[in-house]
């Protein structure tokens, strides 16, 4: 029953978008601009503390392992907001959902900025992620606002918005606090969301609901969709070794740099956000290597770079180089694989895109949190080298899990040609 009244609502949604009252015209760049400032500044509040962990560590005296586990809150509450919140985007009208969801992000960054402990900025930065999942409502939103002819154009200008988020927000994180605390970033991270909520109520048009399904339908399709999906199921796996690699990445060589062998300030480790540049400019590649049939070959050597990347960090222990290279390969490997993950699970059902990507993104954050907590405790036991080995063992079980899913879809294909 649930799956017939989802598959309605989700007709009815299809008919709302494609039907006589679609769009025609092109949205206007600036909305689309406006959406993409959305989309990074609100996935930004997930990275700020990554670079500062020490600065948090010595100021509310802790250790720099225990501050360590606040990567891993903040990547925790947002897979439960992807969980929780993202599904209301298909139920609400997506202006008021946002903007009200903004200043509820401010409020949250606004305790993280005055906390007198950990034990208040703990769940103060697990709100905070949990809020800052207004990125995975601006996509679907922007494709629902755009004209059919430029619907690709529109997602992936929001994605880029996202994407340099996540790219920038370590770097600016850093250069803030060396100037005024690792307080002053989120209050700056406040200010920006209730600017971006004024901004947002003002310019953008009244988005109805698409769904009229009930909360609870929702939430148990998604489910349905895991049962159903092979693919997606296969993509979920691999996408939470994947996400949980590169949390072992960043949360561990933050203690790597503040640490003796480098002794870098907030400001410098900041500055290493910067080598994600390359997995930026992969993200489009990725995508068209998909939609040229060649996506199979592509994830393949996403995934390996993945895995050689380690072995460059674990020479980066010492060698500034190496580290550079394992971050940039890393990076690289990363975004590859996520858009080519994405782009084989929205081919499946491509009237559930918004409940897909709860699936998919709340496994992969859940990877994010578990390679968060074992980076800082393994690192915390036994250093940079130790951390690698964990961050190596996760990529080679994303490579197994893929080469196994290759395996059996060529026993299927056998079968079938049988």
């Amino acid at each position: 029953m649930t799956s017939q009244t989802t598959s309605t609502g989700a007709s009815r949604a299809a008919a709302a978008a494609d039907g006589p009252a679609a769009r025609t015209d092109s949205l206007d760049r600036r909305v689309v601009l406006l959406l993409a400032v959305t989309a990074g500044v609100s996935v930004a509040n997930l990275y700020y503390a990554q670079p500062l962990l020490y600065l948090i560590a010595h100021g509310l005296d802790v250790s720099a392992t225990t501050a360590g586990l606040l990567i891993a809150g903040s990547q925790l509450g947002y897979a439960i907001g992807l969980g929780l919140l993202v599904p209301l985007g298909d139920l609400v009208e997506r202006r008021g959902l946002i903007t009200s969801v903004l200043i509820g992000t401010a409020l949250a960054a606004v305790v993280c900025a005055v906390s007198p402990s950990f034990a208040v900025l703990a769940p103060a930065i697990l709100s905070l992620g949990v809020l800052s999942v207004v990125a995975q409502i601006a996509v679907p939103l922007a494709s629902s606002l755009a004209a059919d002819h430029e619907k690709g154009a529109v997602v992936g200008t929001v994605m880029s918005g996202l994407l340099f988020g996540i790219l920038f927000a370590r770097t600016l994180s850093g250069l803030i606090a060396s100037v005024g605390g690792w307080r002053s970033v989120f209050v700056i991270a406040a200010v920006a969301q209730i600017v971006l909520s004024l901004v947002l109520r003002r310019v953008l048009p009244e988005s109805p609901p698409t769904e009229s399904v009930r909360y609870r339908q929702a939430l148990r399709s998604v489910f349905t969709l895991i049962a159903e999906e092979r693919v997606l199921r296969e993509r979920m796996v691999i996408g939470f070794f994947n996400m949980g690699a590169f949390s072992i990445l960043w949360t561990g060589v933050v203690f790597l740099l503040g640490g003796p062998a480098y002794g870098y300030g907030e400001g410098t480790i900041g500055l290493f956000g910067l080598a994600g540049l390359a997995g930026v400019s992969m993200a489009p590649r990725a995508g068209r290597l998909a939609d040229q049939g060649r996506g199979t070959l592509a994830m393949t050597l996403f995934l390996i770079c993945i895995f050689v990347s380690w072995g460059l960090l674990a020479l980066g222990g010492s060698v500034l180089i190496a580290l550079i290279l394992g971050v940039v390969l890393l990076d690289l490997g990363t975004q590859g694989a996520q858009i080519s993950n994405q782009s084989a699970i929205y081919a499946t059902r491509p009237e559930a895109r918004s409940r897909l990507t709860t699936a998919y993104v709340v496994t992969y954050f859940l990877g994010g949190v578990t390679g968060s907590t074992l980076s800082a405790l393994v690192y915390g036991a036994d250093g940079w080298h130790a951390t690698c080995l964990l961050g190596a063992v996760f990529s080679l079980s994303s490579l197994a899990v893929w080469g196994a899913v290759q395996r059996a879809a060529a026993t299927r294909a056998a079968a079938a040609g049988s």
